[in-house]
């Protein structure tokens, strides 16, 4: 038995006419004919009762209405919601993230999108630098939201920069370097630092210890820790500084001061990134919701007061 026979018989079942159910399915009559006859044969019982002046269903045939009006229903529902799941409009989707780049914005793109797109399922994960590339290597999220330090870092997927931010210097707000009109790069060679361990962000560990061999010191660090808001409030008890991308201003304290260094030009990327042969469909459908975001005033906001140092 096939999907067609189904509509067949319940073309002829409803109007009780051959011709009539011809032509409400834009086919010959004797096609309709054939069809029944092979339905009938394929259940091994008879559906309707014909003569030269009417057609009535049998008490099998009325009994088999319901089934195949239900059957019909449930194979064309489930034809549509195939198709939907092919184009990714019906599917899963895990997003990772870190949480202070995409605090303005991600809750409004995912209300958005779930608006637009209601089958997908979204899952969101925040992790730590290192472990979400990790995750995304892994096919584990299918959409990461993350910084990027160097080209290399994205090699091996796509991704697109939403926004740049500077490295500021996070002080506590009695620290003598804050009564300083501009700050230089040198006045940090003789200071305590506060850094994440590298286990946590391998590639901004090592980005940072880069840019400072440039200018011909090292961080001299004092207390390393794991958790963004560990370091932060290191810094807040008077520890040691902390160089560290603008954006996590978002988890500091009024006791806290933060200053661009006037030399720097060095820079972090928010990227969104995705695994170029993850077949997901429902990715492209999330990077069209996202491309009607704005991301020009997260930069503006980033640089603003930037160009006074430099």
């Amino acid at each position: 038995m096939e999907i067609r026979h189904l509509r067949y018989f319940i073309a002829v079942a409803e109007h009780l006419n051959f011709t009539e159910a011809a032509r409400r399915l834009f086919v010959a009559q004797p096609a309709v004919s054939q069809q029944i006859a092979s339905l009938e044969k394929s259940l091994g019982l008879k559906l309707f009762i014909r003569d030269k002046h009417s057609v009535k269903l049998t008490p099998a045939g009325r009994i088999f209405l319901n089934d195949a009006i239900d059957l019909l229903s449930r194979s064309e529902e489930a034809m549509k919601k195939a198709k939907k799941a092919a184009t990714g409009e019906v599917g899963q989707l895990s997003i990772g993230f870190l949480n202070a780049p995409v605090k303005k914005f991600l809750p409004h793109l995912v209300k958005e999108f779930r608006g637009d797109f209601p089958h997908i399922q979204i899952s969101l994960n925040q992790y730590q630098t290192g472990e979400i590339v990790e995750k995304l290597r892994n096919s584990e999220v299918d959409i990461a939201f993350t910084m990027s330090f160097r080209n290399q870092d994205v090699a091996e997927w796509e991704h697109k920069v939403l926004f740049t931010q500077p490295y500021c210097v996070f002080m506590n707000q009695d620290h003598h370097l804050t009564k300083k009109e501009n700050i230089s790069i040198y006045d940090l060679m003789d200071e305590s630092f506060v850094m994440l361990t590298r286990n946590e962000s391998p590639q901004g560990y090592d980005h940072l210890f880069t840019l400072f061999a440039h200018h011909g010191f090292l961080p001299n660090i004092t207390i390393q820790a794991d958790q963004i808001e560990t370091v932060l409030m290191f810094v807040e008890a008077g520890l040691g500084i902390a160089v560290l991308p603008k954006h996590l201003k978002v988890y500091a304290n009024p006791s806290l001061h933060y200053l661009n260094i006037k030399e720097w030009d060095h820079t972090v990327d928010i990227v969104v990134a995705w695994k170029r042969n993850n077949p997901n469909p429902s990715i492209s459908l999330f990077l069209q919701e996202m491309d009607k975001i704005d991301f020009s005033q997260e930069a503006d906001e980033a640089y603003r007061n930037h160009d006074k140092w430099l």
